[in-house]
């Protein structure tokens, strides 16, 4: 018979404080789901775009058009550094935070979550967004998703934890299985060496950085 899963209690007692870090494309839900993870944890959710345009001043859109892109990382990177000093958070990240190294210096501190979500789910969902998504601001946002999606996937794939979406459900009902999937990744960090995350970039090749 197979052993019951644990309690969200005796799952936040076993994370000790680590944060949770939920990465993903734009669209993938990770505020959503966030959440209601973070309620039952116990945790503080955080916005990490919301702390972003708060300490900026302006919304992510004029930080792009003021700043580029580049820019906007560098604020992106700051702000996760503040984050990554408090412990019990649910982080809702960015899209592209991935993109750093010094980020993963950050975010492997806790855990990492991907929510994967198919390419036609992403574009179905932030075109009924009013959000203004500067890197899809163009004439065909479906083939700069597609190549968006197709640069960060690999990086995403370090994640400790993948949660696959399926159209329908609900954010509290995937959250629901993150839950269930997290004391075999408590278990994993528990048992493993102490080597050194080794980062991959776009072709899955050993790398010093992504750029």
């Amino acid at each position: 018979m197979a052993a019951a899963s644990p309690s969200a209690g005796e799952l936040a007692r076993r994370l000790q404080g680590l944060n949770l870090y939920l990465v993903g494309m734009m669209g993938a839900g990770k505020s959503a789901v966030g959440r209601p993870l973070a309620e039952a944890l116990g945790y503080r959710f955080i916005d990490a775009d919301s702390v972003i345009e708060q300490t900026a001043g302006r919304s992510i859109a004029e930080i792009f058009a003021s700043d580029g892109e580049t820019g906007f990382r560098d604020l992106e990177t700051a702000v996760l550094d503040s984050i990554a000093h408090w412990h019990s958070l649910v982080v809702a990240t960015g899209g592209g935070v991935v993109s750093r190294p010094r980020n993963w210096g950050h975010l492997q501190q806790g855990v990492v979550i991907w929510l994967d979500a198919p390419q036609e789910l992403l574009l179905a969902r932030l075109i009924a967004d009013p959000t203004v998504r500067p890197l899809l601001a163009q004439a065909e946002p479906a083939e700069r998703l597609a190549a968006l999606l197709a640069e960060r996937r690999p990086l995403y794939g370090q994640a400790d934890l993948t949660v696959a979406q399926q159209a329908g459900e609900s954010p509290s009902q995937i959250a629901q299985r993150l839950l269930e999937g997290l004391p075999r990744i408590l278990r994993q960090r528990q048992q493993a060496p102490g080597a050194p995350a080794q980062l991959r970039d776009s072709d899955g090749q050993p790398t010093a950085s992504l750029n």
